[in-house]
């Protein structure tokens, strides 16, 4: 009888020792599936960001080309008699045009102000009372979104240091 009370007393540090393994296996693969389901998570979120940015700018290229247009336009408009029949059905397309666009998520730059390198982009600099004002505006600037699509394109004021002489032109 010693003999049977010896090998059950082996065969039980056996079967906890294997149940003790099998559970921390079974833990891993737990902690594993837990991963893998995050990531897939992350993955989900990733590509819905993703496709909600394409679909925000997917037309972000070829509202750039359009904006060429609405520049001749506004140069035709400014050269035409405002009060022709011609001048008013061509400013009243360049309004349509530019309501499709807003409609689309493209707004105007500000150009008053202060000049901000990260949206103006600086042509030239002219004598003035204060420094990095915009004193003129070559080209309008649009973004769509948080994305600028074309930056303002403007003259900068740098005030004038005493002691220096102003140039001639």
């Amino acid at each position: 009888m010693v003999i049977a009370v010896t090998g059950k007393s082996e065969k039980k540090p056996s079967c906890a020792k294997k149940l003790e393994e099998s559970e921390a296996k079974a833990q891993e693969y737990l902690d594993m599936a837990r991963r893998l389901q995050a990531d897939f998570e992350n993955l989900k979120k990733r590509t819905a960001k993703e496709l909600d940015d394409f679909k925000k700018y997917a037309t972000a290229d070829m509202v750039n080309e359009i904006l060429t247009v609405t520049d001749d336009l506004e140069r035709a408009l400014n050269h035409a008699d405002q009060e022709s029949e011609l001048a008013k059905g061509v400013g009243a397309i360049h309004a349509n045009l530019m309501k499709v666009l807003v409609s689309r998520g493209l707004s105007e730059i500000p150009t008053e102000g202060r000049f901000d390198p990260n949206c103006h982009e600086a042509l030239c600099v002219c004598d003035g009372e204060e420094d990095g004002m915009i004193r003129e505006v070559f080209q309008k600037g649009y973004r769509m979104g948080d994305r600028i699509l074309r930056y303002s394109k403007v003259m900068v004021t740098k005030a004038k240091q005493e002691g220096e002489e102003q140039c001639q032109e």
